[in-house]
């Protein structure tokens, strides 16, 4: 009995020890680069909608001269 009670707080734990906040959040700079356009205010998104509201890349964004 004891031993299915420790099995199960143990068990308990290991799935309340998942949920954490994750180490690089997504708004965080990826690249010095990335910082660099953020600063001077040539940032383009990694992903753009498309006419279906679909998330793809920014291909012709990212690639494009400035």
């Amino acid at each position: 009995m004891r031993a299915a009670v420790f099995g199960a707080a143990m068990l308990g734990t290991a799935m309340l020890s998942g949920c954490y906040t994750p180490l690089f959040p997504s708004n965080a700079p990826r690249t010095q680069f990335e910082n660099h356009d953020r600063v001077r205010n040539r940032y383009v998104p990694l992903t753009e909608e498309d006419v279906f509201g679909a998330p793809q890349p920014a291909l012709r964004a990212r690639l494009s001269p400035r």
